[in-house]
């Protein structure tokens, strides 16, 4: 682990900071850190509001959308609302279906087989609008890029809305309306949000159409705030405004299936971790393992009884999921010792019975082994087809654009992407990234980095403190959680390895003469040598709370520790 002390700002913005807001120096400079640096700005950012979000009608063809919609409504016309089948796809169709279906029936929804069809709007999914007599598709979480799926459906007198927040290619599709504020031509205040963010934005101007106010919203953000956090998309802006009242629906009045999630795991309060870590793979499971109409089905049920049905069956993908992320990352971590590919800078990894479902979450355990860019391939159809991940810093995107003339098709963003090729390309096409990531990755990139946000003593931990940085959250990028460093720490002899296979670090430390705190490092077990026979150490850490038979109590989180 390379630990980076973020550079300090302006002595003097942090200083009429911190005055204003009477807090530590230090305070003020996690705030300025994250661009907060006036009072007015603090104001926005402890206290959230959703008279901060923008006008939807800032979005270049908004106004053709929302027309065409009420066009088909006024025409009686079948609308069928299509989406991709991760958590982001499946919540915003689940929103804009039940919210159109609360004044107009003609509404059905359609999520792609991930095996049968991949990725994005598909030609069996036109095929199905066109033999089921729907005339309007809204496409959310994909289409930016299906020039040729949207004139086939022209072809067939079927109109095309596309949501979308990834990046455009060189030409859009030729669609009634393209909301995507990533468009070169848009002057939407706020480009950063996800698929489900742009369907809340199409509700938002519907529901203006119809003297709606953002109240009648609110029991949407559950949804909302699930894609937000499951798609990693920065924590800033709307999105976090979005995310903080979504937070407030889920852990008050959320809908029937996230309720009956919640049940199933028996947790008090949810915050933004516990949506990525517990609701998210759950939602995620049923485009994995079966289909992704499973998790709009749990979404988009009003009867708790008949969601909580749904809710085991989408429990028991979730196990089945995890299984099979064991095996295949085992094998993909044997295949990389056994071709001796320990020191290439990416790591690209094929088995043709690995299940396309999890191929995703196998590239990120590679990572944390293989700190490098990662592509995971398995057999689809008579293709490869591959999940991407990347590592801080570096656009894996941008490699893949580099190598493109051995692909099929690709998609996604800066740290995640999907791709395929024919099955003869894909030795050149493994080399070819090779060279290009060794071209322009930075050496530093390749270790894994720890920004810490400040450095201080125990003494500086006070309740003022943690009472403050709870009004941090939710945290996201942009705004990850503050990590802290502190030096001259002894454990207090009651050290201890926790786990299987003694993999976790259990401390109760001291720093001089604080008092002593719990600390809990995941992963750190080897590390526990280093703080035998009170011998003096440093760490970087996260303050955190954990409840424990209802209780809560200070401890730290040890991101990593040393000499």
């Amino acid at each position: 682990m390379r630990w980076t002390l973020k550079s300090k700002p302006s002595e003097d913005t942090v200083k009429h900071l911190a005055k204003a807001l009477n807090v530590e120096d230090f305070v003020a400079t996690l705030l300025v850190q994250r661009g907060i640096e006036t009072f007015e700005d603090a104001k926005r950012f402890f206290r959230p509001s959703l008279d901060d979000l923008h006008d939807p009608y800032l979005m270049k063809d908004m106004e053709k959308a929302v027309a065409r919609i009420e066009k088909a409504i006024e025409n009686e016309e079948n609308i069928l609302v299509f989406g991709d089948y991760d958590v982001d796809g499946t919540t915003a169709v689940s929103l804009v279906s039940s919210y159109l279906k609360t004044y107009y029936p003609n509404v059905a929804t359609y999520i792609p087989d991930r095996y049968d069809e991949g990725y994005g709007i598909s030609f069996k999914g036109i095929d199905f609008a066109d033999d089921n007599g729907f005339s309007l598709i809204i496409a959310l979480d994909c289409g930016i890029k299906s020039i040729d799926h949207v004139a086939y459906a022209k072809e067939r007198n079927i109109d095309f809305i596309i949501c979308d927040h990834h990046r455009p290619g060189d030409f859009l599709p030729e669609a009634v309306a393209v909301l995507d504020p990533k468009r070169d031509d848009c002057n939407y205040p706020y480009d950063e949000l996800c698929g489900c963010g742009i369907g809340f934005k199409l509700i938002q101007a519907l529901g203006q159409n119809r003297n709606q106010t953002i109240d009648d919203l609110i029991p949407y953000l559950d949804l909302v705030s699930a894609a937000i956090a499951a798609d990693i998309v920065p924590m800033t802006g709307e999105n976090r405004v979005l995310a903080y009242f979504g937070l407030q629906v889920i852990n008050t009045n959320p809908r029937p299936g996230i309720k009956a999630i919640i049940h199933q795991i028996k947790k008090q309060t949810l915050d933004i971790t516990d949506v990525v870590f517990i609701i998210a793979p759950r939602i995620n499971a049923a485009g994995r393992i079966k289909h992704g109409n499973h998790a709009v089905e749990l979404l988009t049920e009003f009867d708790f009884e008949q969601a909580q049905q749904f809710a085991s069956e989408i429990e028991a993908y979730n196990s089945e999921r995890k299984d099979l992320d064991k095996l295949i990352t085992k094998e993909a971590l044997q295949q990389i010792e056994e071709n001796n590919e320990k020191e290439r800078f990416t790591s690209v990894v094929f088995q043709e019975d690995w299940h396309k479902g999890v191929i995703g979450i196998v590239a990120s355990r590679l990572i944390e082994t293989y700190y490098r860019p990662t592509l995971v391939f398995t057999k689809s159809g008579d293709k490869y087809a591959a999940s991407a991940r990347s590592v801080k810093g570096f656009d894996v995107y941008n490699a893949l654009e580099a190598c493109t003339e051995h692909l099929e098709q690709f998609g996604g963003h800066m740290y995640a992407a999907g791709m395929t090729l024919k099955e003869e390309n894909y030795q050149i096409f493994k080399d070819t990234f090779e060279k290009e990531v060794e071209r322009t990755i930075h050496p530093d990139m390749l270790t894994p980095e720890i920004a810490v946000d400040a450095e201080i003593d125990f003494a500086d931990i006070t309740p003022k403190l943690i009472r403050i940085l709870k009004q941090f959250e939710p945290f996201g990028p942009q705004n990850m959680t503050p990590i802290f460093l502190t030096r001259n720490i002894k454990d207090t002899g009651y050290g201890k390895p926790l786990g299987q296979e003694d993999e976790h670090l259990k401390l109760f430390v001291k720093q001089n003469n604080s008092e002593g705190l719990a600390a809990i490092g995941f992963n750190l077990g080897n590390k526990i040598e280093l703080t035998t026979h009170q011998k003096p150490f440093q760490a970087v850490y996260c303050i955190d709370e954990n409840e424990w038979k209802g209780k809560l109590s200070l401890q730290l989180r040890l991101r990593d520790i040393k000499e």
